[in-house]
């Protein structure tokens, strides 16, 4: 791609003037219309050192309203981003509807340290399939993400950093990486380029620019946001005739198109799960050997918390189930067993109005644990593809989608070094029904009972269509489901904490 970039073009002064007045005016418009449309945008300034990068947001950012837009300028991972999925940090700052996000430079950041500390071509091709992931599904949820690379010559770059370097007030700004980057300008080139064709997608193409003349390459970047602003506020206008309209452009296109690699997340293998109507319910235990078992493993997988905090391994478990299943309970016991410095148990409940502002994925990249740690969820991420489902709360389009969404978010984790465990805890609707009226009739534990859980008992078989969806989409062989047969507590609780301790072990 670098190679088709005229870096000579310019523009004069007095041809710059008009121009860029009209632009900025414009451009402070759709700002307006951008927050009344509830469009998100990303706009990522990528490119060489010295290239121009914080002074082309600078102009950028001149006529915006400062209270709907944030500049991110993004550093080396810290050591505590470190603990945690690389492109954690990332999703924590995706801007919410209806305003923007600039980045001088991004999640591509990741990439380009990796050329810098040397790592292998198979951890760069993943941190590289990972950012697709990520932009395909921001901008699958009606985000807009415009990225920009600055583009400069070898020895336009050089006069640049020694101009930095030999001011005092600047040269604080050049590292020895900037010089490294200019003496080894080829290698870097290639480097680009080829991050370049990888990550430019249709769905988030790169718009190389040529930065040795600032007046051009500010119109430049003034046309295409302004361009790309337009055509993303039209096609919420008119969802159908631009559907069309892009399909047409593909076809027409196919044959000069960058061939996309497909990327190794996106291919994932099912396990055979029974449906909830075959589970065998009956399974009971004897209580005193429940209390004798439960001591036992609890003991076990107090063990097994100081090896994953000492190995820096974390862990996820995700309880989902019936209204009075039991997953509080089933929490309770296994929590028990751990230091509570390196736990936390997440209830989820509906997203309050800032998190239904953002991808539903953000809310839950926010919650992640740290190496060692381990993070219960009471109820999860599957609320898309079940309360969000049934209740209509999103468009039938959104949960369908979901699903591979999350075996994408999940393989992610499980690549981090994560366990997952994912725990369906089944009664039957007669076993429902008989703890609802326990609840009812016990004054301590008439808070745990809402109108809510009567509504959704009587669309038990939309639950239960939707929950034998979700388990057979989203069982796959890094991130199984496990159903707990949860009639007797007792059971459900010790069949929990077992599975847990044989999945440790198994990762250990």
């Amino acid at each position: 791609m670098l190679e088709t970039i005229n870096l000579h073009k310019t523009m004069m002064e007095e041809e710059y003037k008009p121009e860029i007045r009209v632009l900025k005016e414009k451009l402070k418009v759709l700002q307006q219309k951008v927050k009344e449309a509830e469009l998100p945008v990303i706009i990522l300034v990528e490119g060489w050192s010295a290239s121009g990068k914080g002074k082309a947001i600078a102009r950028l950012i001149e006529e915006l309203d400062p209270r709907n837009f944030k500049v991110h300028s993004t550093l080396e991972s810290t050591k505590e981003e470190k603990r945690k999925p690389f492109l954690w940090r990332h999703w924590s700052k995706i801007p919410v509807r209806g305003q923007l996000a600039i980045f001088d430079r991004s999640w591509y950041q990741d990439i380009v340290v990796a050329l810098k500390d040397d790592l292998k071509v198979d951890e760069i091709l993943y941190r590289a399939d990972g950012i697709n992931t990520f932009e395909r599904q921001l901008t699958d949820d009606g985000y807009l993400i415009i990225k920009f690379f600055l583009h400069i010559g070898q020895k336009e770059q050089g006069k640049r950093l020694k101009k930095l370097a030999s001011d005092k007030n600047t040269a604080w700004r050049v590292t020895n990486a900037d010089w490294k980057q200019n003496e080894n300008y080829d290698v870097y080139y290639s480097a680009f380029d080829g991050m370049l064709q990888y990550t430019s997608t249709e769905y988030a193409p790169w718009h190389v620019l040529s930065s040795h003349d600032k007046r051009y390459k500010t119109i430049e970047m003034y046309k295409i946001v302004i361009d790309e602003i337009e055509q993303a506020l039209a096609a919420r206008q008119n969802p159908k005739e631009t559907e069309l309209k892009e399909v047409e452009e593909v076809a027409a296109t196919t044959d000069t198109m960058v061939a996309q690699p497909i990327s190794v997340q996106n291919a994932f293998s099912l396990v055979k799960v029974q449906k909830l109507q075959e589970i065998n319910l009956a399974k009971t235990i004897d209580p005193e050997k429940y209390k004798r078992i439960l001591k036992e493993k609890q003991k076990e997988l107090s063990e097994l918390h100081n090896r994953l905090y000492r190995d820096k391994i974390p862990v996820v478990i995700i309880y989902e189930g019936w209204d009075a299943a039991g997953k509080g309970g089933s929490i309770k016991r296994i929590s028990e067993a751990l230091d509570p410095r390196g736990y936390e148990v997440i209830p989820i409940a509906a997203p309050n109005s800032y998190e239904f502002r953002h991808h539903y994925l953000w809310r839950f990249w926010q919650q992640l644990p740290k190496t060692g740690h381990v993070t219960f969820y009471d109820r999860s991420w599957y609320g898309r593809v079940m309360v969000e489902r049934i209740e209509g709360f999103c468009k039938p389009e959104e949960w369908q989608r979901a699903y591979h969404e999350i075996n994408e978010f999940e393989k992610q984790l499980v690549d981090w070094g994560a366990i997952v465990m994912k725990f369906w805890i089944h009664i039957s609707p007669d076993e429902q029904l008989a703890r609802f009226q326990d609840r009812m009739n016990t004054p301590e534990k008439r808070w745990k009972i809402t109108d809510e859980d009567w509504r959704n008992r009587e669309k038990w078989a939309q639950y239960e269509e939707a929950a034998d969806d979700m388990i057979q989409r989203t069982s796959t062989g890094f991130a199984p489901w496990t159903i707990i047969e949860g009639n007797d507590k007792k059971f459900a609780r010790l069949k929990a904490i077992s599975c847990l301790i044989d999945a440790i072990h198994a990762r250990l």
